[in-house]
C-alpha cells in the first residue's frame, strides 16, 4: 500500500472512531486551524502506526456507536478517553 493511501485510510479510521465515540474533531480544527490541523495529523500518524487497523475497520463496520475506543487505540487520549 502506498504512503498516501495508507494515510487516507488512517484519516478515515480516525474520523470514523471520532464519530462513533461522539468526539467532535472539527470543533478543534475550526477554533484554531493551524494547531487543530497539526493535532489531526498527529492522530492520523498514530493510527497509521497501529498494528490492528483491520480490527478497527471491522469494529467500525459493525458499530454505529461506541462508548469508548478499543483498548489498542493509539488515539484514546486525543479522543478524550
Amino acid at each position: 500500500m502506498g504512503l498516501f493511501k495508507s494515510l487516507a485510510d488512517s484519516a478515515d479510521l480516525v474520523s470514523g472512531m471520532a464519530d462513533r465515540t461522539g468526539t467532535d474533531l472539527s470543533a478543534g480544527i475550526l477554533a484554531n486551524p493551524e494547531s487543530g490541523a497539526r493535532a489531526f495529523a498527529a492522530m492520523v500518524y498514530r493510527c497509521a502506526g497501529c498494528t490492528d487497523q483491520d480490527g478497527c475497520r471491522h469494529l467500525q463496520a459493525e458499530n454505529d456507536h461506541l462508548d469508548q475506543p478499543p483498548s489498542y487505540c493509539r488515539n484514546s487520549a486525543a479522543l478524550g478517553f
